[in-house]
């Protein structure tokens, strides 16, 4: 993400964007063993729970889950997410915090503030809002707030 700001900005050429390596596993998609949220259906309601989430359909309310939550392309999250590691791929109003990774895919849409260990924005991706990456002790933020 740094390097296509840099590239942006005419600090870096688009030969060494080729260098960048891709997102990390988390984007591959939905896990096969995930509860899924068809796109079809709409929710309004709190999931709370371990294992691995898919919301590919309309949710509205609260997620905590100990897992992966994926956010699916065509899918619109009205709510604050909780959970190991998040991926968002469509529309999401609402606070994400990940203990882990936090990925927005290249079509996602993030509203709202996300803290989390690591994070990455495809190009593409929107996000509006306040970022925090909390490594443990060190603690870097991106955004309006200072500590």
């Amino acid at each position: 993400m740094l390097r296509g700001l840099r590239r942006f900005f005419g600090f870096d050429s688009a030969e060494e964007d080729e260098l960048e390596p891709p997102l990390t596993t988390l984007s591959s998609g939905p896990q096969s063993g995930a509860f899924r949220v068809g796109e079809k259906l709409s929710i309004k309601g709190e999931i709370v729970g371990e294992g691995d989430l898919e919301l590919a359909g309309r949710f509205e309310g609260i997620v905590s889950v100990n897992g992966r939550v994926f956010v699916g392309e065509r899918a619109e999250v009205d709510a604050d997410i909780s959970a190991s590691n998040i991926v968002v791929g469509g529309k999401v109003r609402g606070n994400l915090n990940a203990t882990g990774r936090v990925e927005i895919l290249p079509q996602g849409v993030l509203t709202g503030n996300l803290k989390s260990g690591s994070f990455a924005a495809a190009n593409g991706a929107l996000v509006k809002g306040e970022i925090v990456v909390d490594r443990g002790r060190g603690r870097i933020e991106v955004g309006g707030a200072q500590p």
